[in-house]
């Protein structure tokens, strides 16, 4: 169980810093900033996946691989590109689905953001009002002690003049000191209900705050965990992605199998033979024995100037 909670860590002794309401903020655009990060990555995939489909799908249907075997090979080949054409379709399904799941990201983002605005207006309002009552508190304050000041200058005025003037001049101090007094009254008045009126902003803004903590700490965890399931998801559809490809190079293995190394070459000899009778024995004699012939018939027929000679 979570012991940490935001409500609890993100005060400050300063009544008007709002450093722990801009610590959760910012971590709450920087997780925000995360989502689209990964949003993008499930777009760029899914481009690279499509590409690689297509590619795939062009490789196996114009690119020649093997178009002249015969028989068994010629059977497995097939099997052999018809299974890397569904291969590149299951990519580009793929790129499909990670541009679905971009979306829902997409989606989750913004229906936070439309959810989290709500909060942090009435926030920026409490805060606009806290700080606005708290120099009107502060100016009430300094009005205050100056109008002390004004009082017990009057009354020392009066003290220390009390033998020294006339009843006349007396009777200023004296109204003098009065008129302090009712200025003080005033201001006093005036700074406690400016007190007063602060306290009850705090107050507010403090309630206000721990909503807002506690909204911002749901959201958070349902982000978080959106997050993470987003990435199990991606992370079971491309194991899935394998498991279909192997069952689709399983097919060729298959295929290959049924190849039969002897019934192709009995296909091919039966398809192309030339006939099973090789020449016998040639009738042309070798160079040697047509000029042994030649010069025998020259040693009987001296007087013949060519090489054919009458029988008689």
């Amino acid at each position: 169980m979570r012991e940490a909670r935001f409500r609890d860590h993100f005060w400050s002794t300063d009544l008007t810093s709002t450093v722990g309401y801009d610590s959760i903020i910012q971590h709450l655009n920087d997780g925000r900033k995360n989502c689209k990060e990964f949003e993008d990555f499930l777009k760029e995939r899914a481009i690279i996946e499509e590409k690689y489909g297509k590619e795939l799908i062009n490789l196996s249907k114009k690119k020649p691989c093997g178009q002249t075997e015969l028989n068994t090979l010629k059977r497995s080949l097939d099997v052999f590109k018809q299974q890397i054409d569904n291969v590149g379709q299951g990519h580009i399904q793929l790129a499909q689905t990670l541009r679905e799941e971009a979306k829902k990201m997409e989606e989750f983002r913004e229906k936070q953001k439309l959810h989290r605005k709500k909060i942090e207006l009435i926030m920026e309002a409490i805060h606009k009002n806290r700080n606005l009552q708290y120099k009107k508190t502060m100016e009430a304050k300094r009005l205050y002690e100056q109008r002390c000041r004004d009082k017990d200058e009057a009354e020392q005025a009066v003290h220390r003049n009390a033998n020294l003037v006339t009843q006349k001049q007396q009777e200023k101090l004296f109204l003098k000191l009065a008129q302090t007094k009712s200025a003080l009254e005033d201001s006093d008045r005036s700074y406690q209900q400016s007190i007063t009126a602060l306290e009850k902003i705090r107050e507010e803004w403090m309630k206000e705050h721990i909503k807002a903590c506690e909204f911002f700490e749901t959201q958070e965890c349902e982000r978080i965990s959106y997050f993470r399931g987003a990435l199990w998801l991606h992370v079971n559809q491309l194991s899935q992605g394998c498991v279909q490809n192997d069952e689709k190079y399983e097919e060729i293995r298959k295929s290959l199998e049924m190849c039969s190394i002897e019934k192709d070459i009995d296909f091919f000899v039966n398809l192309r033979k030339t006939g099973s009778s090789a020449p016998g024995e040639s009738s042309v004699q070798p160079p040697r024995v047509v000029l042994t012939c030649f010069y025998s018939l020259w040693c009987c027929c001296p007087d013949q100037h060519q090489f054919g000679c009458k029988t008689h």
